[in-house]
């Protein structure tokens, strides 16, 4: 799965000889294709298609709410079941806009301001999305839970800094107990390891750099991980690890020379009030 992820508008009104200026017009999708998957469909993926575009293959709701609020999945309360058991196919595009004219179709050939406003941009189409197909309404919470700090292990950190990757790719490629990084910056890492662990993971490495470095570990079976929870940047390949290998606990701090500590902090939490099925088109 390779995951990458209008306009907003002016409008001005004459009173008695002035102009005023109206707010930003909120950005959303121009036509959007809702169905729900085949019961045989066996793999998720969400595509960002630059500049303005996505398509979503057999993913269930829960998915698309914690994309569209850039939060991991025990951040999300509340809700029917069935947001996390049906899955859909999602087609949805937008012209490209007078702030996306010179951002390459390519994601390789952004620049991570790039690459961070278009998935920005993609995240707001999306809550305009679930608020009109699927009448989401939500609201926020702070709650003080358990969560890791990713700090640099004694000795150092074992990554190696570079520009680009060798093959221009920018992100994280992996299977379950398998990940390779790509002119990968930590707080990428930090959000798969959240996904892993099922708890929020905080970059205090104070590494801002790019790296590239390739992480092995045996997955607990008690752990997430699934591909369809992985965020976006993560490509998933059918990889497979050594059962008898470190825990990624272990791995972290002997192949990356990173450490992870448990700690508590605020954790901010999407509840659900409203949310209903969507029509299909």
């Amino acid at each position: 799965m390779k995951a990458i992820m209008v306009g907003a508008g002016l409008g001005i009104l004459a009173v008695g000889g002035l102009f005023a200026q109206s707010a930003a017009v909120p950005l959303s999708f121009e036509v959007a294709s809702i169905k729900l998957s085949s019961p045989d469909a066996r793999n998720s993926s969400l595509t960002l298609k630059p500049p303005n575009g996505m398509q979503v293959s057999n993913v269930p709701l829960r998915m698309l709410i914690t994309f569209a609020y850039n939060i991991r999945d025990f951040q999300l309360s509340g809700g029917p079941a069935w947001i996390g058991t049906e899955r859909y196919d999602i087609l949805a595009k937008a012209e490209r806009s007078a702030s996306s004219e010179n951002v390459p179709d390519d994601p390789r050939k952004m620049t991570d301001e790039q690459r961070m406003k278009t998935q920005e941009d993609m995240r707001e189409r999306v809550r305009a999305l679930l608020a009109e197909r699927f009448h989401l309404t939500i609201h926020r919470e702070t709650r003080e839970a358990p969560v890791y700090a990713l700090v640099v292990a004694k000795g150092g950190p074992k990554l190696q800094a570079v520009q680009e990757s060798a093959d221009g790719q920018v992100g994280l490629r992996g299977g379950r107990g398998q990940l390779n990084g790509m002119a990968a910056q930590i707080p990428m890492l930090a959000n798969l390891l959240s996904n892993q662990l099922g708890r929020p993971v905080i970059d205090k490495t104070e590494l801002k750099g790019k790296y590239d470095f390739k992480l092995e570990w045996a997955p607990d079976p008690s752990q997430g991980g699934e591909p369809g929870r992985l965020p976006p940047g993560v490509e998933v390949s059918p990889t497979s690890s050594d059962p008898d290998g470190p825990s990624i606990f272990t791995a972290l701090q002997e192949q990356l020379g990173l450490r992870l500590e448990s700690q508590k902090g605020p954790v901010e939490t999407i509840v659900i009030d409203r949310v209903e099925k969507a029509t299909e088109n």
